[in-house]
């Protein structure tokens, strides 16, 4: 079995999208425990963005893995329904692109990211408008909101969702992370975000920290 395991790791090392999800299948054909199956595609994904974090790596190579992660996943979490088995949540993050944006390789890439880490994410997708943040804090009651943006046009949505958490008064009900290629640490500190990440890997480790998770 260890070797069924670290071939899902290695997968993800090597970027093997085309055969991630037969990878999967035949892990769970052998027997494989799909929890540990998840966590050696996890232990694999957290190496990449390591890597990538140190300049070792490079953007196409973060995308890559997390692809891997998106063939191989739901296979792997079928089997856990299935068994009705269910992995510890380390935190719920509601995340979404901000409304007039439609990048999603960003959001993609942190969603993926935070789910391999041991998250509980809901993806709102893109162009999404205030209404539907709020209604996600409201209902969700989220440990942690993310929002992108990938256009100086619309980075200002990132303050209006803020605004509207301040005034139905859900703001001290989560923290608040920001991000996206027009984005800095001085317009998160405007806007009133709680944090700011320039890339994926350093928005998970946002979220890690502010849930004190090493």
């Amino acid at each position: 079995m260890d070797g069924i395991l670290e071939q899902l790791k290695s997968m993800v090392l090597d970027f093997d999208i085309n055969n991630a999800e037969k990878a999967a299948k035949d892990a769970i054909g052998a027997g494989v425990d799909p929890i540990e199956a998840a966590n050696a595609l996890t232990d694999g994904i957290q190496i990449v963005g390591d890597k990538f974090g140190s300049g070792e790596l490079f953007l196409p190579d973060l995308v890559c893995a997390s692809e891997v992660l998106k063939k191989a996943f739901p296979v792997i979490n079928a089997e856990i329904e299935k068994r009705g088995e269910k992995a510890k949540s380390l935190g719920k993050v509601v995340l979404g692109t901000v409304f007039g944006d439609i990048h999603n390789i960003g959001k993609d890439m942190v969603a993926t990211l935070l789910y391999a880490a041991g998250f509980e994410v809901i993806d709102l997708g893109i162009n999404v408008n205030s209404e539907d943040f709020l209604k996600a804090v409201r209902e969700e009651s989220p440990d942690i909101l993310a929002m992108s943006a990938l256009l100086t046009t619309t980075s200002a949505e990132q303050k209006n969702v803020i605004e509207g958490l301040v005034k139905e008064g859900l703001r001290d009900r989560v923290k608040v992370i920001v991000g996206g290629s027009p984005i800095n640490q001085e317009f998160a500190d405007l806007i009133g975000a709680d944090g700011y990440g320039a890339t994926a890997p350093e928005g998970v480790r946002m979220v890690k920290k502010f849930l004190g998770i090493k």
